[in-house]
């Protein structure tokens, strides 16, 4: 069976026997690996719609999340703690502190963020200086640079160095932080962050992993969820309901500094044959598995939702 949905949420039918397994102790966890991912806003002009952000929908063939829509985002690369790294806004100290890791590793899932988000979807949120922000980056030599990025031909610290460019930190919020459970093959510790689209530039499908991007009001996006039509994983429909709650990007963007950046991580209990799994602060996404009969797991519907990471 590929990916499951229920309610729209991405649902994997392994799931029921990794848990029990986990329970069992016949299941190590594996070391979850650091991530972002960037929520882009842009307003709408719209009264009342609040700003739209940026999604794109997973490739079905995707072992992970196969058909559900997220935000440009991946993990951390190895040179992304480079210390030569042009950077500018707070202090990596700053960071360190709000995202609770050491410099280094701040300095490391902050610049695979805004790298990420100029992979992924063709925005860079640097500039040649600490005030400004690139404009266009279309074109075919911002192209081969960012190829370069993917294959890891180039660290990001060569490319702002050839580009004479720095970092700008200031322009992210951070949003939100979930690790992936415990009882998962493929785990990330992952943290959220919120931009406003720059000025001059616009996104693009850059991705080879998604087929498809829009953008949407994150209202739009959860009503889609709740009615069973878009497939998105809980960290994804909590931080669209958050969002929701704001009628710009820069409200959004304010308000970051002020949210709790404790981790969200899933619960797994037998409760006799059944598997009560839980995310903790979030109970819409509790669910109960009864038994160990395959008909009684959720069933896979089609994973694009005939709609929008």
């Amino acid at each position: 069976m590929a990916n499951g949905q229920a309610n729209g949420q991405w649902y994997p039918p392994e799931w029921p026997d990794r848990i029990r397994a986990l329970a069992a102790g016949t299941l190590t966890p594996v070391t979850p690996k650091r991530a972002a991912t960037v929520m882009l806003l842009r307003d709408t002009g719209t009264t009342g719609s609040g700003p739209a952000v940026h999604m794109l929908r997973r490739r079905t063939s995707m072992a992970f999340a196969g058909g559900a829509y997220a935000y440009p985002g991946g993990g951390v690369d190895p040179r992304d703690d480079d210390r030569a790294i042009g950077w500018a806004g707070p202090t990596r100290a700053w960071w360190a502190d709000r995202l609770g890791v050491d410099e280094a590793g701040a300095q490391a899932i902050v610049c695979a963020a805004v790298r990420e988000t100029y992979e992924e979807a063709g925005v860079l949120l640097a500039g040649p200086t600490g005030d400004s922000v690139v404009g266009d980056t279309t074109g075919d030599d911002w192209e081969a640079d960012r190829a370069a990025l993917v294959d890891r031909e180039l660290s990001f610290a060569e490319f702002l160095d050839r580009r004479g460019l720095v970092l700008r930190s200031d322009l992210l919020g951070a949003w939100a932080r979930w690790i992936t459970p415990e009882f998962e093959s493929r785990r990330y510790d992952t943290w959220f962050f919120v931009a406003a689209l720059p000025v001059g530039q616009r996104t693009r499908n850059a991705s080879t992993e998604a087929d498809r991007t829009v953008w949407i009001t994150p209202a739009d996006a959860t009503a889609g969820y709740d009615r069973g039509e878009l497939l998105m994983m809980p960290p994804t429909v909590a931080t669209l309901r958050a969002l929701a709650e704001f009628g710009t990007a820069a409200e959004a963007l304010a308000s970051a500094p002020g949210r709790d950046l404790t981790p969200v991580l899933a619960r797994a209990r037998l409760s006799g044959d059944e598997v009560v799994l839980s995310w903790p602060g979030h109970d819409e996404f509790t669910k109960h598995v009864p038994g160990t009969d395959p008909a009684s797991a959720p069933t896979p519907s089609d994973p694009t939702g005939g709609a929008c990471a």
